[in-house]
């Protein structure tokens, strides 16, 4: 009998052996790499978005009739809504691709995610849960190494000012 509960103590052991190698591996996936990811893909989706609004430099009436149709934010003129979505969806999704003022730009993005999902598209949640995420992620950890924003901070640690005396 002690036979058959040590060789299922074996074999769980080695499942535990097994499931914190797979751990370890998965705990070096560089921050970097999912911090890119999650600036990347929202900022397409965002970009997407803001794409068909425009022609050219111009917005489209289509975009000022969805505003004025289908969104109906309160308080805000259908065209300034539809002008300033167009903007930050182009704007602030460069801002995150290439890294720079990052959370800025993702704190931006999930205010603009959390109108969509209130006044907008409420049923859309767990899409818009995702995007929230990515964008808290931004904003609590940093854009990671591959990043101006990284490149920025690496220049400015190496200048180091003098102390201040009096």
């Amino acid at each position: 009998m002690t036979n058959i509960f040590s060789a299922a103590a074996r074999s769980q052991s080695g499942l535990v052996v097994v499931i914190q190698r797979v751990i370890a591996a998965l705990d070096c996936i560089p921050l970097g790499f999912i911090a890119l990811a999650a600036r990347v893909f929202p900022a397409a989706l965002f970009w997407q978005s803001g794409a068909t609004k425009v022609a050219g430099w111009h917005l489209k009436p289509s975009a000022i009739a969805l505003f004025q149709n289908e969104y109906r934010l309160p308080l805000i003129d259908p065209t300034i809504a539809a002008c300033a979505a167009a903007f930050a969806e182009h704007f602030f999704p460069i801002l995150l691709v290439i890294g720079l003022a990052t959370r800025f730009a993702a704190l931006a993005l999930l205010l603009m995610t959390a109108v969509i999902e209130i006044f907008v598209y409420p049923a859309a949640w767990p899409t818009h849960g995702v995007w929230a995420t990515c964008f808290l992620l931004l904003i609590a950890k940093g854009p990671g190494a591959i990043s101006l924003d990284h490149l920025i901070a690496r220049r400015y640690k190496k200048i180091r000012l003098p102390p201040r005396t009096g």
